[in-house]
């Protein structure tokens, strides 16, 4: 049985405010967080700004592509070339560090992302 997770849906920004197949930054409730356009595919993410391994605010600013038979879209960090999965925040070079990733939900040319409730 899956969990129910109580979310907020909190706006961020306009969808013209994030490039085409790139990102961009937000800062949401004190915490930066990275917005993607995932032009190609249609498709929108958002994960914490923070690249885990040097401790630095980057992600939004990483190249996004996809990866492996499933075409699983990714973010690499512009620094370190470490790539993090858009849809799980798992670190797909093998380390063990991962990234916090959020819901995504495009609405009238808004971009809101879900924050847990509480």
């Amino acid at each position: 049985m899956e969990a129910v997770i109580d979310l907020t849906w909190v706006a961020v920004c306009r969808t013209t405010d994030i490039p085409a197949d790139g990102g961009a930054c937000a800062l949401v409730e004190g915490e930066q967080v990275a917005i993607f356009n995932f032009a190609r595919r249609g498709e929108w993410y958002a994960t914490q700004n923070l690249c885990p391994h040097k401790q630095q605010m980057a992600l939004a600013r990483g190249m996004i592509g996809s990866t492996g038979e499933a075409c699983e879209p990714k973010v690499a960090c512009p620094f370190h070339k470490r790539t993090f999965s858009l849809l799980t925040g798992e670190c797909l070079n093998g380390d063990e560090c991962s990234i916090r990733t959020y819901p995504v939900k495009v609405e009238d040319g808004l971009v809101f992302i879900g924050l847990e409730a509480g």
